[in-house]
C-alpha cells in the first residue's frame, strides 16, 4: 500500500504529502516549530489557505477563557494539523488533536510527529 493510499480525502492526502516532503528534505531531529514553518511553506506553495497558531479559547457554560491554546494549523479552514517532533506519540497528544477537533468544530485533524525514520510511522488521522 502507497503511504498515501489510506487517507480517503484529497486535503488530507495533499497534505501528508506535503509534510513527507518536508520531512524528505530535512529529516528527523529538528524543533517543532522548523517543521511547521516548512509545511506551511510547501502547502502554501501548493495553493492551499493555510492559517497558523491559532488561537482556541476554552468555553464553559457561557465562560469565555483564554487558556493560551493554540492550534498548529487549520488548512482550508476544515483541517487542523498538529505538528510534533517529539522521541514517541504519547496518548496525551493524541487527547490534544481531539480536544481541539471539539473546540473549534472541525471534524478531521492529523497529528504529524516528524521525529521518525520513515514519516508514514509518524501520521495519526482523526475525524470526530
Amino acid at each position: 500500500m502507497d503511504e498515501l493510499e489510506r487517507f480517503e480525502d484529497p486535503l488530507t492526502r495533499a497534505v501528508i504529502g506535503a509534510a513527507i516532503e518536508v520531512h524528505r528534505a530535512l529529516g528527523p531531529g529538528l524543533l517543532e516549530s522548523a517543521y511547521e514553518a516548512c509545511l506551511v511553506h510547501e502547502l502554501v506553495t501548493l495553493g492551499f489557505s493555510v492559517v497558523r497558531q491559532v488561537e482556541l479559547p476554552v468555553e464553559f457554560k457561557g465562560l469565555r477563557v483564554d487558556a493560551g491554546y493554540r492550534i498548529d494549523l487549520i488548512v482550508e479552514g476544515k483541517l487542523v494539523v498538529e505538528v510534533k517532533a517529539v522521541e514517541k506519540v504519547l496518548p496525551v497528544h493524541e487527547a490534544q488533536l481531539l480536544t481541539y477537533l471539539k473546540l473549534s468544530k472541525i471534524k478531521t485533524g492529523l497529528l504529524i510527529n516528524f521525529h521518525v525514520r520513515q514519516l508514514k510511522d509518524g501520521i495519526t488521522r482523526r475525524v470526530c
